[in-house]
This record gives C-alpha cells, structure tokens and sequence, in this order.
C-alpha cells in the first residue's frame, strides 16, 4: 500500500510511520508533509525516502532542500520539495497513492483531507476539523467518489470497531440504540471548581493518560475535544446529537461503546495508544502488529465511569449546541475554538475566558446555510474575524 501522511511530524504522524517501519513489506511511504518542523521532516524522509516532501513557506522548502542535498548525494535520495497549501492539496491526490492519513491539525487540514476524499482515496481520518466545519458537503463528496472512510481518532475507530460489520448509516436498521463516546476527561476532572481560574498553559497540556500536541491537549483539558468527536461521531455515523452520549472514564482503557436494541453492548478496549487505531485502519479488515503491549486486565483491575459536569465543561455544552443548530454553527465553533486556544496558550485569555470566548462567537456570528466549501471556508473566516474581534475588546 503507498501512503501519503498529512502532518506527519505531529504525534499522528510519527505514529503512522512507527507502524509502517514495522511493516516494511506492507507500506510505501510516497509523500510527507510537516509545515514548519523542518529538522523533525527531514529525518523522517532520510528514512522512509518519499518521492514528496511539503511544508508551510518557501523558506521552510529551501532549508528542507539544503537539509536533504547532502544526504541525496550520498544515498541517492530524490524528495522533490514542494510548499504551501496547493502542494498539499496535490499530494494527496497523487494518482499512485492509495490511503491517506489526514493528520494535520485544525481546519488547515480541511482542504487537503477534502481533495483526498474528492479522488476517492482510501482515507484515514484523523482531523476532525474536516467532518466538523464541513461535514455535510465532505460526506457528500466522499460519497460521490466512492472514498472509504477510516476513523482514526481512538473513540470513532472504536465505534467503528463495535458496530455492524454492514453498517450503513441507519442506526434502526442496526438496531442500534445510543453511542456512547467516553473521555478521560483531561487534568482537571477532579481540580476544585475555584481553582480553575488559574490554570495555565504548562498544566493544560499535561495530560494524564494519552500524548498529543499542545493545541489538542488544551481541547481535551476543556473537553471541547470531546464535544468535536460529537459533531465528528453524527457524521460519520449518522447519528443524531440526542442519541450520542459522552461518558468519563478517567482509565481510558474502553475507547466508545455501541449500546443495541437487545441490552447488549460492545465495547472496544486496548491501551491508550493511537498506534492501535492506526494499525487497524492501515490493514483494515485485516490486523497487523501496532507495537502496543497487549492490555492487562489484572494491571487496570478497575473500570469507573462518570457523567460529565457541563458547569466544569461549558464547552462540551457549547459543542452540542452548535451541532443542534446545524448549518454554519459548528464551523464557527472550530474557528473560535482555535483563535480562543491560541490566545490561552499565549497568555493572552485564562483558561476559563475559552468558553466564554466560544459563546460570545457563537451569539455574534449570523446563522447560514454550508452548500459547499467555499461557504465553509467563509464561515470559518467569520468566525475567527468575531471571535478575535472579541478578544481584542477584552481588558488586559
């Protein structure tokens, strides 16, 4: 199978090719991209020896292109450089390429991960952002095309793991009654309510149970993640916002449960490691060796499960709002979503000023109908526009 990794020098990323270079027989690695990571990007294409590499600027490309000369010369390696968000787009499309992992973060990721679905690639998909700010329009094009669609995130994979192996979007016909996603529910599940306020940077990123980058470890510790894996689930399931539940279980050892007709429910469990889920949508339907121990029962000894706390997770509530009010609402979420998490990382708004900077976002932005990308991408550049309008009338 040859393989271009969107966001490769993401946590995603570096997992996808720790399961390749364990299958070398399996995989080709064609193309990667990795925006401003330069050092970490040349490194991966010392080893795996794609025909593309992309990244964010001009510069970024000639310091790639410097990078790689010398070990081209002596190797023989021929990774044309390319930049920018067409290289990407074309990347992903190439005619010899036949999955994609879609791991880059935030709606960047949306164009490129849509184009694969367009050329009815077989797509691991891991950027939520792309169901969640335009779910509607890439469901109908990867439809169109006859793209698979293979979750990656750790609950939608396990989803997919437990339902119907025909599942075909109608939760009746598979006599299925909820879905129900669960959540460690990050660093603060358990923080004093009055501690909140001062939360910083270096304690929202300390997640306790899985490794991610910065910006999503900030999601999770607010469980606006969670609320995104929502808007992501009632896509690719085609399931309404009153039938999919979300349940902390601080363990993360149960990744989602599918919840039938008949009392019965299935659950997928594992360590928590994203090289599981990769592993599965990489050989799907068959199984290949991830690397990640085997899961032992007698080590974990115990499973709890709470309800989450929408006062300590207003932005969870946000999320079912915006996937209630359908149209635009979700997509302005995203942007405001991203806007408020940078600005927290940069100091610039507490912790508790995220939600709230949703909120307020959410009230200002008109409500509108998505035909098509280009009103996705207008809705996003909307909401960003408010949502930092917004900020900069906050008080110092």
């Amino acid at each position: 199978m040859k393989l271009t990794v969107l966001g490769a020098t993401g946590s995603i990323g570096v997992s996808t090719l720790d399961v390749v270079a364990r299958h070398p027989e399996r995989f080709e690695i064609v193309a990667l991209t990795g925006h401003r990571q330069v050092d970490v990007l040349a490194a991966q294409c010392i080893k795996f020896r794609p025909a593309f590499a992309v990244v964010g600027s001009a510069v970024d490309a000639q310091r790639l292109t410097s990078l790689l000369k010398d070990t081209g010369l002596r190797t023989g390696l021929r990774t044309e450089v390319l930049h920018g968000a067409d290289a990407l787009a074309q990347v992903a499309c190439l005619p010899e390429v036949d999955a994609v992992m879609a791991a880059i973060v935030g709606a960047a990721g949306l164009p490129p991960t849509l184009a694969a679905a367009r050329a009815g690639k077989r797509l691991l998909l891991a950027n939520k952002e792309a169901l969640v700010m335009a779910g509607a329009v890439f469901m109908s094009e990867a439809r169109r095309a006859g793209a698979l669609l293979l979750p990656i995130d750790s609950e939608h994979n396990a989803i997919f793991q437990s339902m119907p192996h025909n599942y075909a979007g109608d939760m009746a016909r598979g006599g299925i009654r909820r879905i129900l996603l669960t959540a460690s529910g990050g660093p603060f599940r358990a923080t004093p309510l009055d501690l909140l306020p001062g939360v910083t940077p270096e304690q929202a990123v300390a997640h306790p149970k899985w490794s991610m980058g910065r910006k999503i470890s900030v999601d999770s510790a607010t469980m606006m993640n969670k609320g995104l894996e929502v808007i992501e689930a009632h896509w690719l399931f085609n399931a309404p916002a009153d039938r999919i539940e979300v349940v902390i279980h601080p363990q993360s050892v149960i990744h989602s449960l599918v919840d039938y007709e008949d009392g019965s429910v299935l659950a997928q469990l594992g360590n928590p490691d994203m090289r599981t889920p990769i592993a599965h949508a990489l050989a799907w339907p068959e199984r290949i060796d991830s690397g990640v121990p085997a899961l032992d029962l007698f080590t974990v000894a115990q499973l709890n499960f709470e309800r989450p706390d929408l006062a300590r997770f207003p932005c969870l509530d946000l999320a079912y709002r915006a996937l209630r009010a359908e149209g635009n609402a979700a997509a302005v979420l995203n942007a405001a979503n991203e806007v408020a998490v940078t600005a927290f990382l940069d100091r610039r708004l507490p912790f508790l000023g995220i939600a709230d900077l949703i909120a307020a976002t959410l009230d200002v932005v008109p409500q509108a109908a998505l035909p098509d990308l280009d009103a996705v991408l207008e809705a996003d550049r909307l909401g960003r526009a408010a949502a930092i309008d917004i900020l900069a009338r906050l008080p110092a």
